[in-house]
């Protein structure tokens, strides 16, 4: 096992939202996290929380001088994917032009789709174990 000399310290500034409004914090929040043998850490649910963190977001480092670090949260744009933005950008002005194009998904669409997946068992809202966070 990796021994670790000194504890990774993750700091949010308030000062890293420049909205006044968005900034909730009135302090710098400390929290630790543990460096695995394979050099990653869990982002603590304090840190996901503060930077309204989601799944499969990605997350800036900015080391500083003193070894500080700080975290932000990288905002997701179209020029990330561009066909995608595009695509998704098409089917929203479709939906908005056309709302009668729209259908309910029927009982026999849901039974074919499970058809190609037997076996799956899926559970949309269920909580993810700690190996999955």
């Amino acid at each position: 096992m990796l021994l670790i000399a000194q504890a990774m310290r993750l700091h949010y500034l308030a000062g890293v939202n420049q909205d006044p409004q968005e900034t909730a914090m009135a302090a710098t929040i400390e929290v630790e996290s543990t460096l695995t043998d394979r050099y990653q850490i869990t982002v603590r649910e304090t840190v996901r929380r503060a930077l309204k963190l989601g799944k499969r977001d990605k997350i800036h480092y900015a080391i500083r001088p003193s070894g500080e670090v700080v975290l932000t949260l990288v905002e997701a744009s179209d020029s990330d994917d561009p066909v995608l933005g595009q695509f998704l950008g098409f089917l929203a002005d479709d939906i908005t032009r056309h709302p009668e194009r729209q259908q309910s998904v029927d009982a026999g669409l849901v039974q074919r789709l499970q058809s190609l997946v037997p076996g799956v068992d899926v559970h949309l809202d269920a909580v993810l174990s700690a190996d999955d966070e």
